[in-house]
């Protein structure tokens, strides 16, 4: 009996339940949408007197690149200190209207629009093609350039508004996911690398103290007076300026610039800029300021080159807002939207006199950031600085003279954060996934090394390293290629919709991505994109995808 009894059960080893790698050392952190420490979202804003600092600090931030590009464009095209003055009122207002245009009709989101460095070979083509003709005076050439760039900015604006209201610039988007957004947001803020600490090592005597005490202000100070942590947080940044500001104005006086080189000199000193004794006190820009405008097909198709870059820039700049104020990522048909009207806005930079197209500001977007406040009405705010400055012009020109590596030392700061936003996209995608980290790395890399050497192989006269027959084919390509968003977005896309799409859908992360994409695929993109109830009133819905 004892031979035919069952085998006992075998016995069942108690282990210890796995744990999830590193679990046993800290907390996993989940993806989340909502920003940490996000004080004032899209719709949500702080105290008047507040918001007008705000406000005020977003006036100032934008206008760096403004005066960068009337100080680089200007004397080239033989303009003097009041002709430069003047370019800068022009491109001031100029943003003023875009910016309003894109925040209560376009994408809806606190970003800023400024004057774009995309537009530069095309505009110094222009310049080159006026440079061995004779002209009666320095001052007509400059007029007749001027008329050049009228006439192909307005051109080049309706390719933008087919693009836009067609709708195909949206459908573009619709082959994104959050592992094509990466590359394309970081480069938004890694791109324009050159006005970062290669602007601030012109005069390091300004510009380093500058980082180092809005690094110490905003971040460590803060901390040590707990009772202006607020100020201290959100408006550090006006504080430094005007302390370097101050600073670098008593050593103009000193005279401690007096022996140095002339760059340094351009740099360092307070009284180089000319502005404020030329710029006119009361001056409204008016369309055609500069005469008729003058037409050539070889120009547009440049500027339909730095149209295309301006849109790719946007959209990454608009990526990056949405995510620093709390929205949803923006849908394709806003995001098609938002271009088709930045090209009616460069209808009236044309039609108006501008030296450049405008792009959504990345340094404003990194301000979000910064300051914890995606607030729009901030933003909309700051256009009332931005008309006020332009029409007065000696006030404006007093603001448009403060030493440009005070700002290449924010634009340290602003752009980094834009950078790092974008990283923060890879959450909602498998960031464990080789054939992700393949696609990433192969649109990170070349679009920073790609530009990189198209800009390095850029002549001072604008001539890129594309050379053919036809100008308008080289200025098309060099303006294309010297772009990382565009280069990262055309890379991206194309890896990331053809190397095993189908398959890894869900490691691309589409189940999230895919229900911000169309209007109503999340109950919240309305609360973030609707137009305002008075706009709606007026103008029919036909117009306008929602």
């Amino acid at each position: 009996m004892g031979e035919n009894a069952p085998p006992p059960p075998p016995q069942v080893v108690a282990r210890p339940s796995q744990m999830p790698l590193g679990a046993a050392k800290g907390p996993i952190w989940t993806p989340t949408e909502q920003l940490h420490n996000l004080q004032y979202c899209i719709h949500s804003n702080p105290s008047w007197p507040e918001t007008f600092v705000l406000a005020f600090q977003h006036y100032i931030v934008m206008l760096g690149s403004i005066v960068i590009i009337a100080t680089s464009f200007v004397p080239r095209m033989g303009g003097d200190h009041g002709d430069k003055a003047r370019v800068i009122q022009t491109m001031l207002f100029m943003a003023a209207i875009n910016t309003l245009i894109q925040t209560f009709i376009g994408t809806r989101l606190p970003t800023v629009m400024t004057s774009s460095f995309a537009f530069t070979l095309p505009v110094m083509s222009i310049i080159n093609d006026y440079s061995d003709r004779t002209f009666r005076s320095e001052h007509e050439r400059f007029e007749t350039t001027m008329r050049t760039i009228q006439g192909s900015l307005i051109v080049a604006s309706f390719f933008n508004i087919f693009i836009g209201f067609s709708r195909a610039w949206g459908n573009l988007t619709r082959f994104f996911s959050p592992i094509v957004i990466v590359p394309v947001v970081c480069v938004v803020g890694l791109g324009p690398f050159a006005r970062g600490f290669p602007l601030l090592a012109n005069c390091v005597e300004i510009g380093l103290p500058m980082l180092i005490l809005l690094v110490i202000t905003q971040q460590y100070l803060r901390h040590a007076l707990p009772r202006g942590h607020n100020i201290l947080e959100r408006f550090a940044l006006l504080l430094c300026i005007g302390l370097v500001w101050s600073f670098a104005a008593i050593l103009t006086e000193a005279g401690a610039c007096n022996t140095a080189k002339q760059q340094t000199k351009q740099n360092c000193r307070t009284d180089r800029s000319y502005l404020i004794a030329s710029a006119p006190w009361i001056r409204f820009p008016y369309p055609f300021q500069w005469g008729k405008p003058i037409f050539r097909a070889s120009h547009v198709f440049g500027m339909m080159g730095a149209a295309i870059v301006t849109s790719a820039e946007s959209t990454g700049a608009y990526f990056a807002a949405a995510r620093l104020s709390g929205a949803t990522p923006p849908p394709a048909t806003v995001v098609s939207q938002s271009i088709g009207l930045q090209g009616v806005g460069m209808l009236l930079e044309g039609i108006f006199g501008a030296a450049v197209g405008t792009t959504a500001s990345v340094e404003n977007v990194g301000l979000l950031g910064l300051t914890h406040i995606g607030s729009r009405r901030a933003v909309q705010i700051s256009t009332a600085f931005m008309f006020f400055f332009s029409i007065f012009g000696k006030f404006g020109a007093f603001f448009a003279s403060i030493p440009l590596p005070i700002f290449a030392a924010m634009y340290c700061v602003l752009f980094g954060i834009v950078a790092a936003v974008g990283i923060t996209f890879i959450q909602f995608a498998n960031n464990n996934s080789l054939r992700n980290i393949y696609v990433l790395g192969l649109s990170l890399f070349p679009g920073i090394s790609i530009p990189q050497y198209f800009v390095s192989n850029t002549t001072p006269n604008g001539v890129g390293p594309v050379k053919t027959d036809g100008v308008w084919f080289d200025d098309i390509m060099n303006t294309i290629f010297s772009s990382s968003p565009t280069v990262a977005m055309i890379v991206g896309t194309l890896l990331d919709n053809t190397l095993d799409a189908r398959h890894a859908a869900n490691d691309r992360g589409l189940a999230w991505w895919r229900p911000f994409q169309s209007r109503k695929g999340d109950a919240r993109n309305e609360e973030f994109y609707s137009l305002p109830v008075r706009i709606r009133e007026y103008i029919p819905s036909r117009f306008f995808y929602y």
